[in-house]
């Protein structure tokens, strides 16, 4: 057997999955930075174009200065950015040389591996953004063969779209990528193989999810399979609805006589830290999930139906969750199948809580299923139900937004900002709101050091703060003595 590798994608996938991309701040992913890079992981999964929005927008910590820095802290082990391909931060596909500054700006701060995932699989949208990366650096780009269960998508859809792709020198790897932890053992037997013969003697990763218990027992038998690296969660950023434990997966990848490239008493110091962090900022930890078989139909992620219950409970339907679900699966093959990652999941299950609630089924359609059914995300797998697509492009909606403006040029929007803007905040501002940048930039250098045993004190301190009366606050304990007085600290 090949010795396998490790991905680890606490920082981006694992805090996306279960702590709503807000759970992780620039100061606690620096405080984990050393402990990373001594593990040996083949890569850290580490960022997007949302969670960089999440940065200014939660924490209004600079997403550049977040990739600059965790690079110097960690230079031999590739930070991965995943892309829907020319798109950046807000949902219209940007003008190519606009994309061409992202992908140059990124790989110059860090960025060492791009992950080009287009639910739709348009092979040449793929390609095309692979070109842009592989001239503006030197970064590994790994092509997504996104999972899901449907009519179209059998193993010979994926094989296909695998060997179109290959065509071209741009793409180095490949991964399957099962977000809603669809994949059974019994379907990786024969999905594996097909791809590997595919692609030929380039890489194949696996990201199984572990929403319904599968994505542990499916990474194992693509390992016998001849995958290259499992993508794994770090002790409470795995298992749950993120990807499988490391140290569970490592215990089964050796039990199972395969070797692993990885520093077991470094991984040992890596879980630890991420355990004290979890448990002193209130952050669940990921829990092995059961089997749960009516995600087979609906394929809805954990966090989107827990979004749509709240919002069924605030409106006193809490009784009609059923059917929003089921209604769900009805929506989504009219729609043509649209791979349940994001942001088709929030759309389509939208839209089902709004023909459950409604007064008929489409009286009510969001804009982006409007521009989904425009073609404004792609062109969709399957075809459109013909009498679903004419209830909603026969309202005068679908008619503005057919003809709303398209993503300025380049050129366009460095006359709009100004040209003395550096790279990094043009970028920023030309899809960001601007008060959003604007309190970024007020908020100066993101905060230096975090110990997840400070924490507590901190909060009582910040909660102390926020009360006008708090002018003079002690506090003491053996050998310590914390002063601050109306602002000063001594």
């Amino acid at each position: 057997m090949t010795e396998l590798r490790l991905v680890d994608v606490t920082m981006r996938d694992g805090n996306q999955s279960l702590w709503g991309a807000t759970g992780l701040d620039t100061a606690q992913m620096l405080a984990a930075a050393a402990l990373t890079e001594a593990c040996g992981f083949r890569a850290i999964d580490f960022t997007s174009s949302s969670h960089m929005a999440v940065a200014v927008r939660y924490f209004r910590d600079n997403p550049w200065e977040r990739i600059r820095r965790m690079h110097a802290a960690m230079p031999t082990t590739p930070l991965q950015f995943i892309t829907t391909g020319l798109r950046f931060i807000a949902w219209q596909q940007a003008d190519p040389e606009f994309m061409r500054l992202v992908y140059r700006q990124l790989q110059r701060d860090g960025i060492g591996r791009f992950v080009l995932l287009d639910p739709m699989h348009e092979v040449p949208a793929v390609i095309d953004a692979a070109r842009l990366v592989k001239q503006e650096g030197e970064a590994e780009v790994m092509c997504a063969l996104t999972f899901t269960l449907s009519n179209i998508h059998t193993d010979a859809f994926y094989a296909d779209f695998a060997r179109a792709v290959g065509q071209s020198a741009d793409i180095d790897l490949f991964y399957i990528k099962d977000p809603s932890g669809l994949l059974s053992v019994d379907r990786a037997r024969t999905l594996v193989p097909a791809v590997k013969a595919a692609i030929g003697n380039r890489p194949l990763e696996i990201h199984a999810h572990t929403t319904i218990g599968q994505g542990m027992l499916s990474s194992l038998e693509a390992a016998k399979l001849g995958v290259s690296a499992i993508h794994v969660g770090i002790g409470p950023g795995g298992d749950g609805s993120s990807l499988p434990e490391a140290n569970r997966m490592l215990a089964n990848l050796e039990e199972a006589g395969h070797t692993v490239a990885i520093d077991k008493a470094a991984l040992a110091r890596l879980t630890q830290y991420w355990t004290r962090l979890a448990a002193a900022e209130g952050l669940p930890p990921g829990q092995p999930q059961n089997f749960d078989a009516s995600f087979l139909r609906h394929q809805i992620a954990g966090g989107v139906m827990t979004t749509t219950a709240r919002q069924l409970d605030e409106l006193g339907l809490s009784d009609r969750l059923g059917a929003v679900i089921a209604e769900t699966e009805q929506v989504r093959a009219e729609l043509g199948y649209p791979i349940m990652v994001t942001p088709f999941p929030q759309m389509v299950m939208s839209q089902a809580l709004f023909n459950v609630i409604g007064d008929r089924r489409y009286a009510q359609v969001s804009d982006q299923v409007v521009r989904y059914c425009l073609g404004k995300f792609g062109k969709p797998t399957s075809p459109i139900d013909p009498q679903v697509l004419a209830a909603i492009m026969d309202r005068p909606r679908a008619r503005e937004l057919e003809h709303e403006p398209t993503f300025p040029a380049l050129a366009d929007l460095r006359r709009q900002f100004g040209v003395h803007l550096s790279d990094e905040e043009f970028l920023l501002r030309a899809v960001m709101p601007p008060e959003q940048v604007d309190a970024m930039q007020a908020a100066g250098r993101s905060r230096a050091g975090y110990t997840p045993q400070a924490a507590p004190m901190l909060a009582l301190l910040r909660k102390l703060a926020a009360q006008p009366q708090a002018r003079d606050i002690v506090i003491e304990r053996p050998g310590f003595r914390l002063a601050l007085h109306a602002g000063a600290a001594a």
